[in-house]
């Protein structure tokens, strides 16, 4: 009888009852085939239940599922597929290895094990492929608390001497919306066109996607120029209601943007590399924040244009403080200045 659409046969036999009965010179038995689901199949399927989600998260959750999955299909004796006998802990730890040395922040890794422990939960529970669950167990070490990231002038010339030879408009759109209005990666993410008001005189953006802290922002010519650039002549997908496309998506993703950074950075030289191998897109934000308060904004206003607003809709001014804290340099360069 053939399998059901969508079903392959695995045969799974214990090791240990075919070792007892070829020791006693007996034929081993073929036990009844167990119809394991095919991997997307798995996948829909699980996704389906996440219905209740915000449509952001869902796509999150399948993203992250789907790059892991194909990680682990390409492991050395898989075949290609991935199968639920395959999840294992082994698999994920490598696999959360592999996403710290390529640079993803510990939330991020913190997110990973959180939707792969779902996904687990499920195929044990309700699929019964799975009896243990390979999250359980794995500890992601919280990250050092520290001073946000300012820039040094070197940094900033060395990004910008990047973006300018790549003579990419759609990267350095998005360079410019981190490092000249202080976008999260949502932000630019999930920027739709008609919440974009970019002209010859005029620049203004609705932006917030993250916890739903919209704002409205107005631009800087640098930032204006660009988006208008891309927008003319960027090679962006007319059909899409976002700003920023990919060959793939309607919608260039928040990994698709990391990605894109690293990419940029990937181009430096050996002296400039060992400048901005550690900095992240969100890196931008955090410079341009130290860089407003520099040029005089209060926190109030750099807690408005950054969208650090409470539920209440005030300022959430602790948040700012912290973007902008001075460093140990800040102060020593200015221990001279006091006058005894």
């Amino acid at each position: 009888m053939d399998p059901p659409i969508g079903v392959d046969e695995r045969t799974y036999e214990p090791r240990e009852l075919v070792t007892e009965i070829l020791e006693r010179g007996e034929e081993p038995v073929t036990l009844p085939p167990v119809a394991v689901p095919q991997p997307d199949v798995l996948l829909e399927e699980y996704v389906a239940t996440l219905a209740g989600k915000a449509d952001g998260t869902i796509d999150a959750y399948a993203r992250i599922l789907r790059q892991l999955t194909q990680w682990i299909a390409r492991r050395p004796g898989n075949g290609g597929r991935f199968w639920p006998d395959v999840f294992t802990r082994t698999a994920l730890e490598a696999y959360l290895a592999q996403l710290e040395e390529t640079g993803y922040s510990v939330s991020h890794r913190a997110r990973v094990k959180a939707v792969t422990g779902g996904f687990a939960r499920w195929l044990i529970e309700e699929k019964e492929l799975l009896r243990r669950n390979p999250a359980r167990g794995i500890e992601i070490p919280a990250q050092t608390m520290l001073a946000p990231r300012r820039l040094d002038n070197d940094q900033r010339y060395v990004l910008r001497e990047l973006v300018e030879q790549a003579d990419d408009p759609r990267g350095a759109a998005l360079f410019t919306l981190g490092y000249c209005a202080g976008c999260r990666v949502s932000d630019v993410s999930w920027l739709r066109m008609e919440h974009t008001h970019v002209g010859p005189k005029v620049g203004w953006l609705h932006v917030g996607y993250k916890g739903g802290k919209t704002r409205d922002i107005d631009l800087v010519n640098d930032v204006r120029k660009a988006l208008d650039t891309y927008l003319h002549h960027g090679g962006r997908d007319p059909e899409s209601p976002y700003v920023f496309t990919s060959q793939r998506e309607e919608r260039l993703s928040e990994a698709g943007i990391h990605h894109w950074f690293r990419t940029l950075k990937a181009r430096a030289t050996k002296d400039q590399w060992a400048l901005i191998q550690s900095l992240s897109f969100h890196d931008l934000r955090h410079d341009f924040a130290h860089r407003a308060r520099e040029a005089g904004w209060s926190l109030e206003e750099v807690a408005y244009y950054l969208g650090h607003v409470t539920k209440k809709g005030t300022p959430a001014i602790q948040t700012t403080a912290r973007y902008t804290q001075v460093s140990r340099q800040q102060v020593k360069d200015k221990l001279r200045l006091i006058k005894g």
